[in-house]
């Protein structure tokens, strides 16, 4: 009985110690589980090492920088290499409704193309919208597609354009008629052009029958004004070039007109009719002094026509120095005439000239100087 009750006390004693040693286990556990649980709104980023951080963030701009810098490179290797463009002349309507050649820069074209893209920067609200200038505008109606151009051994350019060609106005038509057959002429080997729409040859003009028959040139004229002054029978029509201002623009006019021809004199009559000035109607200007005239009659010689003056023909007689409008409108005019490949300016009783800028004139003025005509 004794014994049995030591066993009880025994076992009561070990049952104690493991239970102890169990709950102290547990507390244990939660204790450290406790321990181990992040916070709710903890970041991940802030577990990483700062040697992580810092790689990561190194890539993380890497990567961004990258990206940044191929669009850069993209963005200057787009503008490092422009497209090539050319100095073309068109011919426009300016702001008083007359023809007039603008030299704008357009892109290069291939050789056989050069024409065919003239004209179709000819075309209303086409490519040309951006480059016009103060005041011009395009001549063509808007929607005309230049279908083909046609080259003929004997000079005639033949220019086939869409239906859309013939949506204008009858009192426009010469206008048109003048801007393509003196744009498409300034090549060299062109001398008139015949038109065709969608194919189809044009006897004359579709809206309000102007003539083209075996092709329009530039002997048909430009800007042509009438005079009742000159005998028509007895005269001969002529395109004398003037200054005109647009804002900033300063450019020349071509008019074609009748004037008398004196004594067989047909350089001295235009200088004549130039130094007499334009139409006051036409918004040109005159540039030549009142009191200016011809020395003597001109001669040509081997190309190069000789055009003396007396002194009053000068801007400034103490410096012997010529307007570069009164050389520009002489050597436009006169070297229309094929013979005259170049204009020596004179004034009596002094050596050299010189233009306004001090510039001496020591060669005679050549037509490239102001007009280049290209081969196609």
């Amino acid at each position: 009985m004794q014994k049995r009750s030591l066993l009880l006390l025994g076992l009561t004693v070990f049952l104690t110690i493991i239970l102890s040693g169990c709950f102290q286990g547990e507390q244990s556990l939660e204790n450290n589980n406790e321990e181990m649980d992040p916070p709710k709104d903890a970041e991940a980023v802030d577990e990483l090492p700062s040697e992580q951080s810092d790689k990561a963030n190194k890539q993380g701009e890497g990567s961004k920088n990258g990206k940044e810098n191929k669009s850069e490179e993209a963005s200057e290797t787009k503008g490092s290499s422009p497209s090539s463009t050319v100095d073309r002349q068109l011919y426009l309507l300016d702001a008083n409704g007359m023809v007039a050649p603008q030299t704008l820069q357009l892109p290069q074209a291939e050789s056989h193309t050069v024409a065919e893209q003239s004209l179709e920067y000819l075309v209303k609200d086409g490519p040309v919208t951006s480059l016009l200038p103060n005041g011009f505008q395009a001549v063509l109606p808007a929607g005309t597609q230049i279908h083909g151009l046609d080259l003929q051994d004997n000079g005639t350019m033949i220019v086939d354009v869409s239906e859309d060609f013939k949506n204008y106005q009858a009192e426009n038509e010469l206008e048109i008629l003048q801007a393509m057959t003196y744009t498409v002429t300034q090549f060299e080997n062109v001398d008139n052009m015949k038109l065709r729409i969608n194919g189809t040859p044009q006897d004359t003009m579709p809206v309000d029958g102007t003539p083209i028959g075996d092709g329009y040139s530039r002997v048909n004229g430009i800007n042509l004004v009438q005079s009742n002054t000159v005998d028509l029978l007895g005269s001969e029509p002529v395109t004398l070039y003037y200054p005109s201002t647009q804002s900033e623009n300063e450019y020349f006019v071509p008019v074609t007109q009748h004037i008398d021809i004196e004594n067989n004199n047909l350089y001295g009559s235009m200088v004549q009719a130039l130094m007499q000035g334009p139409d006051t109607e036409t918004n040109l200007q005159h540039v030549f002094n009142s009191s200016a005239e011809l020395a003597n009659k001109p001669s040509l010689n081997d190309g190069v026509l000789e055009v003396v003056f007396n002194q009053e023909v000068l801007q400034d007689t103490d410096q012997a120095v010529i307007s570069n409008k009164v050389m520009g409108t002489l050597v436009r005019t006169l070297t229309q005439d094929e013979a005259v490949e170049a204009v020596e300016v004179k004034v009596e009783d002094v050596e050299t000239l010189f233009n306004e800028n001090g510039e001496p004139y020591t060669e005679p003025v050549t037509k490239q100087t102001f007009i280049s005509k290209e081969k196609l």
